[in-house]
């Protein structure tokens, strides 16, 4: 994948609500691996906890308005390992009846990762010694 110095961060709706000092040290991270961060400020919820509970529709919904909100970056990065499951993989089977959705849903899951996957494999980043914890 060739990545620009830029990424989205889907902040996810826990960290949002009730650990934001996640999403700060996400972006730290990222800037001190020399990439810029946009914040796309339509994005809420990856849909998960709907998914999770059983409301399909609520999760395509969601789902929907994340494949918009991250259509234009070539790489969306996230603090959670669950959302960016519920991204790549169960994205996939909500739009099964959908294949213009699904495509997208594709496209979307091709280019998201959870935050260390991206740093490590993507990024081929390694933090300096004298880096503060």
């Amino acid at each position: 994948m060739n990545l620009s110095k830029r990424v989205a961060l889907l902040v996810t709706c826990t960290v949002d609500q009730l650990m934001p000092e996640v999403g700060v040290s996400t972006v730290k991270v990222l800037r001190r691996a020399g990439y810029e961060v946009d914040f796309p400020m339509e994005q809420t919820c990856c849909g998960q906890p709907f998914f999770n509970s059983g409301f399909r529709d609520e999760a395509r919904h969601m789902a929907k308005r994340t494949i918009a909100a991250f259509a234009k970056y070539d790489a969306v990065v996230l603090p959670s390992g669950s959302c960016t499951t519920m991204i790549r993989q169960e994205y996939l089977h909500l739009f099964e009846d959908e294949p213009e959705w699904q495509e997208h849903a594709r496209q979307l899951a091709a280019k998201t990762f959870e935050l260390s996957e991206f740093l490590i494999h993507q990024a081929q980043w390694e933090p300096s010694p004298s880096a503060p914890a």
